[in-house]
Order: C-alpha cells, then sequence, then structure tokens
C-alpha cells in the first residue's frame, strides 16, 4: 500500500472507539494495513453486511472489544490495558432521524461517552495524541450559503445535532482545563483536537435513513428510491476523504503537540456541495438502473435543507485537501457495492485506498 504518512504509524499503539461503525471499520483497516497496533472498542456491528463483517478487520487488529462508551470503568480500564498512543474517538449514536425517538440515549451516548473518552486519556498516561470526531452538523445552523468556519458558533435544531454541538463545547471545556497547550510538558503531554466532516459516503455503510444506504437496497430488492428530502443540500465526500485527514492531523499532532490542539473542518471542494436528489442520480448512473421518486413528507421531522463547511483552514495549515470531485466520488462508492457480493471485501476496501492516493 502507498504510504504517505512515511511509515509514522507503524508499531504505534492506536485506540479507535466504533471502529465496528462504517467509518470506524475504514479507518481500523487503513491503520492495520500502515501496521499499527491498533485497539477498537465499540457495540457490535449495525447488520452482518456491514463493511467490519465482511472485511474481517476485527480478526486482524491488535484486539477488537465490544464495550459500551457509557461505561466510564470499563473505558478506563481498557486504556489503562493497552496504553494507546494515539486515540480516535468515533463512537457516537449518528443519525439525526432516530435522535427524535432516542433524544436522551443520543445524548448519553454522544456527550458523556466523549466526557468518558476524555477521562480514559486524561488518565492514560501513554496517550500523546487524541482526536475527537464530531460532525459539520455541531455549528448553530442558519441555512446560510457561505460554509461554516471553526470559530463558528456550536449549535443544532435536533438533538442529534445538538449533542454534537455540546460534545464540541465539553472537547473545548477539557482542553482548556486539563490539556491546555500552555501546560504542555508542564502539567500535562496531550494533545487534543476536534474534528468535523461532512456528509460522509461509501461502500459498506448499511444505516438507516442514510441515502446510500437506501438506494443500495431499492437496487438490490428492484424498488422505486424513495427521497425525502430532493433538494437538501449537503457536503458530500467519499469516507477516505476525511479518515486521511484525521490522520495526517493526528502526525501533525505528534511532532507539535501544541500547534494543531484545536477544531478542524474535513469537507468538500465546492463541487462536492451537492442536491440529494442529484448524489442518488449519480450513485444510478454508475448502476445503469435505478429509479428515483420524490417522497417529500411536509410532516416529517425537522432536518436541514443546506449545510456548507468551509475548509480553508485545513487547505492552508494542514496541507489537507480533497483528492476527488463528486462524480469520481460516486465512482468509489458504487464501487465497493457492486463488487462485494463475489469478491474478497477486505482486498476491495485495499484497492480502493491505493486508488484514492493515486
Amino acid at each position: 500500500m502507498v504510504d504517505i504518512f512515511d511509515d509514522f504509524y507503524r508499531g504505534k499503539r492506536v485506540l479507535i472507539t466504533g471502529h465496528t461503525g462504517f467509518k470506524g471499520s475504514w479507518l481500523s483497516i487503513w491503520l492495520h494495513e500502515l501496521g499499527a497496533e491498533v485497539i477498537g472498542v465499540a457495540l457490535d456491528p449495525f447488520s452482518q453486511k456491514d463493511n467490519f463483517v465482511l472485511s474481517g478487520i476485527g480478526g486482524k487488529i491488535k484486539a477488537d472489544i465490544r464495550d459500551d462508551i457509557r461505561d466510564r470503568q470499563k473505558l478506563k480500564n481498557i486504556f489503562l490495558e493497552y496504553q494507546p498512543e494515539i486515540v480516535f474517538h468515533l463512537a457516537a449514536q449518528p443519525l439525526v432521524r432516530l435522535s427524535y425517538e432516542q433524544p436522551v440515549e443520543t445524548y448519553e451516548v454522544n456527550v458523556m461517552g466523549t466526557i468518558h473518552v476524555l477521562e480514559a486519556i486524561r488518565k492514560t498516561p501513554s496517550v500523546k495524541v487524541g482526536v475527537m470526531i464530531t460532525t459539520d452538523k455541531c455549528y448553530d445552523n442558519k441555512e446560510q450559503l457561505q460554509g461554516y468556519k471553526e470559530t463558528d458558533p456550536f449549535g443544532g435544531y435536533d438533538p442529534y445535532s445538538s449533542s454534537k454541538g455540546a460534545c464540541e463545547i465539553a472537547i473545548q471545556s477539557w482542553r482548556r482545563s486539563f490539556f491546555n497547550p500552555v501546560d504542555y510538558g508542564k502539567k500535562h503531554t496531550v494533545s487534543i483536537a476536534s474534528v468535523r466532516a461532512g456528509n460522509v459516503i461509501g461502500g459498506g455503510d448499511w444505516a438507516l435513513d442514510r441515502i446510500i444506504p437506501d438506494c443500495i437496497r431499492a437496487l438490490e430488492t428492484g424498488k422505486v428510491i424513495d427521497i425525502r428530502s430532493p433538494k437538501a443540500i449537503r457536503p458530500w465526500e467519499h469516507v477516505l476523504e476525511p479518515l486521511s485527514g484525521y490522520m495526517i492531523l493526528a502526525q501533525k499532532m505528534w511532532d507539535n503537540p501544541t500547534g494543531y490542539c484545536e477544531g478542524w473542518n474535513f469537507g468538500p471542494e465546492a463541487d462536492g456541495f451537492s442536491t440529494v436528489w442529484e448524489v442518488a442520480t449519480e450513485l444510478i448512473k454508475n448502476f445503469g438502473y435505478g429509479e428515483l421518486k420524490d417522497s417529500s413528507d411536509s410532516n416529517a421531522v425537522h432536518e436541514a435543507k443546506l449545510l456548507m463547511l468551509d475548509i480553508n483552514k485545513v487547505k492552508a495549515k494542514l496541507g489537507w485537501k480533497p483528492r476527488m470531485n463528486m462524480q469520481q466520488c460516486m465512482e468509489l462508492v458504487a464501487d465497493w457495492y457492486k463488487r462485494y457480493q463475489k469478491e474478497d471485501v477486505y482486498q476491495i476496501c485495499i484497492d480502493e485506498i491505493n486508488q484514492f492516493l493515486k
């Protein structure tokens, strides 16, 4: 595999919360291929068709631990046992519509779970870098045309979005209170950052109420694809885009602990901002068949219609920028779903990472 990190991750002990999830499984595969000792902590995967299950990555990494980040003591014990050096915190309740049905659980997992991870980091001397993954929906969304910058206020209409805004405030507080850059080397040796990605898409995602899994389920069963918010505009990006950014950031935080411990947006270029209808249309174009239906419901729960991210900061300070346009992104998304039933899924993922890097 092409290694853009110059062997940085080889031998590093890297703990990933949420490794059984969509983004977590891809991150686990990538880091494993780079020679990292990956320790995963998560609940069971959503389905037996998930990328985590079909790739078999759970049997390849150093530790595949099934535990709930709401259990603070168990999480602390895992950190103490495995002594991670780098932590990527992805575990979350990630769905807007489900947060209306389970608002308390959403807050317990997203807010208190994040605080438990921060506390485990604080109590584990081996940890040097913590990358806390939240979401673009953490911003107080005014549905404005200009993209949100890292300095814009947090907020959220629905329980999911507001829980992620609360996460950002907690991360900011712990960084100031316990991991302050001013005190680095005197009171602590930890660098903490938070990262916000756009609408992440890619192979192996089967979650409910997400456009790509909804499309694939319909295509595989010969049904019409119902689009509930056809005009909603989102910052779409392939899963490998933000993951590459998180990994670059962690490396820079390791080398310069006080220079990068802040918030970062990882989103697409302007051509990545598309409507839900356009994304679904591009997917069925890659499959060569499928039919879309506008199923807008005026009585549906509130979901934002417009959300844009400003990525000028990561381009200027990290040297990161998206590698693919929307067409290339959708080709890679379709590739996984076309191949997964007939080929080795782990190898599909390796092929796609290499294609992405080239």
